[in-house]
This record gives C-alpha cells, sequence and structure tokens, in this order.
C-alpha cells in the first residue's frame, strides 16, 4: 500500500473521528459526495424492485432462496425478506437515512450468508455449486458493507472500528474477490450448464464460458493483490451488466420467460448493481495502479 493519502479515495473514519470525537453524520463522515455513485443508486432501486415483487408475489423470490421448506415461519420470513428489501432501497435514496438503511441491510444480508448459505455449503463442501450460491449472497454482503463503511456515523466509528473508512471498504472488496473466484470456477466446473445461457448468435459458447470463468478468477486476483484493481473491479460489473442484458432479458421481452427467469433476473440485476457499487468504490484511483486494493 502507499504511504501516501489514502489509496481508496476516502477518509478514514476512525482516524478522523476519534472514540470521543463529534464527527458528522452520514456523509459528511466519511467525506463522501452524494449519491455514493450510480451504483448507490442502481442498487436501492434494484432492491426496492425486488421487495414489491415479494411483497406482491408473498414469497422468496430473487436474492430470497434458499430457505428449507419445514422452516418454521417460514412464510413469515418471506414478507420480512420483501420488506426489508424494499425498506432498505428506499431508505437508500434517503440522505438521513442511507446509513443505518446499509447497517441494517449489512447484518441482515451478513446472517442469510451464515445461516442460510452456511449450513448447505458446510454439509456438502464439495459442492461448488452453494460456493456459487453463497458467492451471490457475499456480493451483496460486500457492497452493502462498501456503502456502511463510506455513510458510517461516529457511532458506527466508536463500536465497529474495523468495519468502517478505508480499512471497511478493503475488508469488503476482499469478500467480493473471494466471491469472484466461486463465480469463475462454476462456470468453468459446470461449463456444461453455462455454455447454453450463450446467445444463440455468439460463436463458441464453450469457449465463452471458459472465457467469462477465467475474466472473474484474474478479476479476483487482481482486485486480492491490488493490481490493475479498479479497471478489474469496472470490468466485472460489465460483465454482469452484459450477461443480464443479453441472457436474461430477452427472454423476457419476448414474452417466453418462466416463473424461475424472472427470478434471475432479479439475482443479475442486484449483483449487477453490487458490481457497481464495488466498482465505484475506486473512484478517483489510476486505472492502471499497482497496490490498489
Amino acid at each position: 500500500m502507499s504511504d501516501g493519502p489514502d489509496s481508496s479515495g476516502l477518509a478514514d473514519v476512525p482516524r478522523r473521528c476519534g472514540a470521543q470525537a463529534a464527527c458528522p453524520d452520514g456523509v459528511a463522515a466519511t467525506g463522501a459526495g452524494w449519491p455514493l455513485g450510480a451504483g448507490h443508486l442502481l442498487l436501492a432501486a434494484t432492491l426496492s424492485g425486488i421487495g414489491l415483487a415479494g411483497l406482491a408475489g408473498g414469497r422468496f423470490n430473487s436474492i430470497w432462496q434458499g430457505v428449507p421448506v419445514g422452516l418454521p415461519g417460514r412464510a413469515t420470513l418471506a414478507w420480512l425478506c420483501a420488506g426489508v428489501s424494499l425498506a432498505c432501497g428506499l431508505g437508500l435514496l434517503v440522505p438521513r437515512a442511507a446509513a443505518a438503511a446499509a447497517r441494517f441491510l449489512l447484518i441482515w444480508l451478513t446472517l442469510w450468508l451464515l445461516l442460510i448459505k452456511g449450513p448447505p455449503l458446510i454439509a456438502s463442501p464439495a459442492k461448488e455449486v452453494l460456493y456459487e450460491s453463497a458467492g451471490e449472497t457475499a456480493v451483496l454482503v460486500a457492497c452493502v458493507w462498501v456503502l456502511y463503511a463510506r455513510l458510517a456515523r461516529a457511532w458506527d466509528a466508536r463500536h465497529v472500528r474495523f468495519a468502517v473508512g478505508a480499512g471497511g471498504v478493503r475488508l469488503a472488496r476482499a469478500l467480493y474477490a473471494l466471491a469472484m473466484i466461486a463465480f469463475g470456477l462454476s462456470h468453468v466446473i459446470y461449463v456444461r450448464l453455462t455454455a447454453p445461457l450463450v446467445p444463440a448468435w455468439l460463436p463458441g459458447h464453450v469457449l465463452w464460458a471458459y472465457l467469462t470463468g477465467a475474466a472473474y478468477i484474474a478479476a479476483a486476483v487482481a482486485i486480492l493483490t491490488g493490481v490493475l484493481s479498479r479497471l478489474a473491479a469496472a470490468l466485472c460489473a460489465l460483465q454482469m451488466a452484459l450477461f443480464t442484458l443479453l441472457v436474461w432479458v430477452p427472454p423476457l421481452a419476448a414474452g417466453h420467460a418462466a416463473a424461475g427467469q424472472w427470478n434471475e433476473l432479479g439475482v443479475s440485476s442486484a449483483l449487477t448493481a453490487a458490481a457497481c457499487v464495488l466498482a465505484d468504490s475506486f473512484r478517483g484511483a489510476p486505472w492502471l495502479a499497482a497496490g490498489q486494493r
């Protein structure tokens, strides 16, 4: 890491606001502008849409998948997930509420990762698809963590110092990178399932499956090592956006989509928004920099 100004372009909340400091709340506490990039707005809108869809259908949708059928209170949990999505999505759009919304959503998603996605992974650690599933939630955790770290208030700086400011952003980026490894391996290991998703007009479907998988893994290495990390994060966001537009939107536009494809569109849209948040966290850094984590 450089010995100069903080390489993430963010002020370090704990350094600026000591344990007893009366640092201004919200955005001003980190010196960040409002909103925190296009990804911030896209994520808020996507979460709000997922929440509305969940309330309309009264069931788990898109990012809230994987709940055991026999879980007590399962139906109530579905309503809660929809409500959390909508409330936090809208909250992220309001400057005075954004920090609280990001904090609550980060806790909720972390619990979802540990309690819903974690147990199947622990029970069957050799199944790569479970790592991909956990990776989807981890991407959301990482992007919300970035927002939380940048919107953190003085209370957060005093009580969860490791999670806010530039240090929190770096940890969130590392978690995101680990999820990219899971995505890349999934493309390679399940190439027979990935290749058919490539649009018919593109030649070399298997090659594209391998290339996109390799791209995710290469991006993960770049973000973890800090070599070309801004470029890698931006290309990850672009790749996810292209998946959303080229794989999931066409069937819906043609009116041939099944319910499962609507869910996949929701997941892909949320991941794209999350990737944009992560890419925005590098704003101001050189595109070709090394040592930028």
